[in-house]
């Protein structure tokens, strides 16, 4: 059976339509969109282009874009940006969650160190923070909430508009990573109240190491990268032309074919889900419902996550256990610590995601190698040995 890729959420095969997109900035149309002579100024109105038809994805203007080399670069400067407004003013508060990507978490821990108090709020056992809670949590030197979008490794959606709501009334900026919600969901972030969003072309379709930041007008930008002034003076550093193109090609083609591709991943998700809740002492990580269409995670028990994902790829399936930037840690995820999971079953976890081009055959398939692999570790475990004699008693029941 041919290779089974079950890693989106990591990474996607660029769509044909971005690099088709592509390809004429890096041959004919190659100048340099500082430039004033004509080639310059073609590959100026390509940039200008692109950035209007993300702008019009988004739900927002033209100028209110700004590209990045990915969602990390826009994380971090959505923050460092809040937090030296706030500074300026006396507000050095932070309020975020416990189950943010690093991205996030790492930049705030930074701030931490130079005098900020950061809130991260805890996640419900279904992976999910309320409004209430971000209300609770903002104070009069509160100068930023972030909360992402949807989760990395578990899928959760959270209730975006409603915690931009409260963050618009108290004044705060809302910051939203959408790095795995921005071409899977749609976004609008005036209608939901968000100041500054992330995203990631690689996540749907379109090619890695290129990112745009949104931000509201009238929200100073910060500036990390110091040397030109592309970006408006925000961003040093001649434009990624044949990336952002393929950006805005990518996230066009994700949005159009959104409605149409939707039903068809929840309809593969839900098999995966039945499929994988049937294997005793396992559990669904994060809402049932109230998640990304093409996300599964699960653990479970007796089993070492790596071991796991070294037997699905010999039978031909690619997956993860979690966030590609920690698959070299040894640490359980802080994700599935965050949601209650104990570090003995955190080690156990498996995500799957999937794309429009999964079929139900490999769900059939995926579930039955799952199945076996699962059995198998369990069988050589003298762990699940004492568990299933008595001598231990089960974590997942």
């Amino acid at each position: 059976m041919k290779e089974i890729y079950l890693d989106n959420a990591a990474t996607t095969r660029t769509s044909a339509a971005a690099i088709k997109a592509a390809l004429p900035y890096m041959d004919s149309l190659y100048g340099n969109p500082s430039s004033l002579h004509s080639a310059g100024q073609r590959a100026a109105e390509a940039l200008a282009e692109a950035r209007g038809r993300i702008a019009g994805r988004l739900g927002c203007e033209a100028r209110e874009i700004f590209f990045t080399s990915g969602g990390s670069e826009a994380d971090n400067q959505a923050i460092l940006s809040a937090a030296a407004m706030g500074a300026r003013k006396g507000k050095r508060h932070i309020v975020s969650t416990a189950f943010e990507h690093h991205a996030v978490l790492h930049t705030l821990e930074k701030l931490r160190k130079d005098g900020f108090d950061i809130t991260l709020l805890p996640v419900s056992e279904r992976g999910l923070v309320t409004a209430k809670q971000v209300e609770d949590a903002i104070r009069s030197d509160t100068c930023l909430v972030s909360v992402m979008y949807a989760n990395n490794e578990i899928g959760t959606v959270q209730p975006i508009a409603e915690i931009g709501g409260v963050c618009r009334d108290k004044g705060v900026i809302f910051h939203t990573d959408g790095v795995q919600a921005v071409g899977h969901l749609p976004i609008d972030v005036k209608k939901e109240n968000i100041d500054m969003l992330s995203l990631s072309a690689h996540k749907f379709h379109g090619p890695k190491g290129v990112g745009a930041l949104y931000v509201r007008k009238g929200i100073p930008l910060a500036t990390l990268i110091e040397g030109g002034a592309q970006e408006r003076g925000k961003r040093a550093g001649t434009e990624n032309v044949p990336a952002i193109v393929g950006m805005a090609a990518a996230l066009d083609e994700a949005c159009e074919n959104m409605r149409r591709a939707t039903p068809k991943l929840i309809k593969l998700r839900d098999r995966l889900i039945d499929g994988l809740s049937a294997i005793p002492h396992s559990v669904l990580n994060g809402d049932r419902d109230k998640r990304l269409p093409a996300n599964v995670s699960f653990c479970f028990e007796g089993i070492e996550g790596e071991s796991l994902l070294l037997l699905l790829d010999d039978k031909g399936i690619c997956a993860s256990s979690g966030s590609a930037c920690t698959s070299g840690s040894l640490d359980p995820s802080h994700v599935l610590l965050a949601i209650g999971r104990v570090h003995d079953i955190a080690h156990g976890s498996l995500r799957l995601t999937l794309s429009d081009e999964n079929t139900e055959e490999e769900m059939e398939y995926t579930i039955e190698a799952v199945k076996e692999v699962v059995a198998y570790l369990r069988g050589m475990s003298p762990v699940w040995r004492d568990t299933t004699s008595g001598k231990k008693e089960f974590i997942i029941k």
